[in-house]
């Protein structure tokens, strides 16, 4: 994977979010991807509603596999490699925090989709793989849990991700890892 790396910031809730991003890229090719998308939506057990799920799950889950679908024609070579960006919410055997229910259980289907996007992208020779972050200080994860530390800085993981983009699919693929020091 060589060349610019380039950000794309697309606001996911809008309904023109992938065409956006398809704009954007104006006919480049594309070596990976980062799917770092993130919905925090908090309620207490009786509170959710068929619209809470189906929205944290449609950014956290469905837009980007999405989005790995539509760009599957744009991937440049074999060393291709998509990025899901889960949580420890969504890490079967991790904590599991109140009010969290939809946030967690959507980035467990990110991980489910990680695992079918390895399988479905491996005759393009793109690999996938999901990293599932624990304690990471970002403004998501103060709101979150205000009440705690978090051991890690988001420039750090940002680092660690960036390189796994590089590298990562030369060890892995549909792999579901864990990258945390800790959950509250």
């Amino acid at each position: 994977m060589q060349g610019a790396l380039r950000t794309i910031q697309v606001d996911l809730t809008s309904a023109n979010a992938i065409p956006a991003i398809i704009a954007a890229l104006g006919g480049d090719r594309v070596s990976g991807l980062v799917n770092n998308a993130g919905l925090l939506m908090r309620r207490s057990f009786g509170n959710w509603t068929m619209a809470d799920l189906e929205e944290v799950f449609r950014v956290n889950a469905h837009l980007p596999f999405m989005l790995a679908q539509a760009l599957c024609g744009h991937f440049t070579d074999p060393r291709a490699h998509v990025v899901n960006i889960a949580s420890m919410g969504g890490f079967q055997g991790a904590a599991k925090f109140p009010g969290l229910a939809g946030y967690s259980a959507s980035k467990a289907a990110l991980v489910g989709y990680t695992e079918c996007l390895a399988e479905e992208m491996k005759q393009h020779g793109v690999h996938c793989n999901c990293l599932a972050l624990g304690a990471v200080d970002t403004e998501m994860f103060r709101e979150a849990f205000p009440e705690y530390q978090a051991p890690v800085s988001a420039t750090e993981v940002g680092k660690f991700i960036a390189r796994f983009a590089l590298e990562g699919h030369n060890l892995f693929n549909g792999k579901v890892l864990p990258l945390a020091l800790s959950t509250p």
